[in-house]
C-alpha cells in the first residue's frame, strides 16, 4: 500500500478525484457503476447531452484511468477500471 505522504500517489489520487468531481462525470461514473458497461450513445441519450459533450467527459475519465474503453466494430463501450470508483460514488451519495 502506498504511503499517504507519497507525493506521486497523492497527485495521482487527487487528479482522479478532480476528474470525478464534475457533475456530468460524477453521473457517468454512477451510471457505469450500476450498468457495468455503456456506449457513448447510451450515455449521451440518458443524460440528454450532445454526443460530443459525452465523449469529452469520457475522454477525461479515460485519461485519469477511471474508465476503460472496449471497441466492437464502430461502437465504443465504457466501463469502470475499478469497483473502488463505485464505492466512492456510493459513499458520496450516502453522505448526502
Amino acid at each position: 500500500m502506498k504511503s499517504h505522504f507519497d507525493i506521486e500517489f497523492l497527485e495521482q489520487a487527487t487528479e482522479k478525484l478532480k476528474a470525478i468531481a464534475h457533475p456530468i462525470r460524477f453521473v457517468i461514473v454512477e451510471m457505469l457503476s450500476r450498468e457495468n458497461e455503456l456506449s457513448v450513445t447510451d450515455i449521451h441519450e440518458k443524460l440528454d447531452i450532445e454526443q460530443a459533450v459525452a465523449s469529452h467527459h469520457l475522454r477525461i475519465l479515460k485519461n485519469q484511468n477511471v474508465v476503460k474503453v472496449s471497441r466492437d466494430g464502430k461502437n465504443s463501450f465504457y466501463s469502470l477500471t475499478s469497483s473502488s470508483f463505485s464505492q466512492i460514488i456510493d459513499n458520496m451519495i450516502a453522505a448526502g
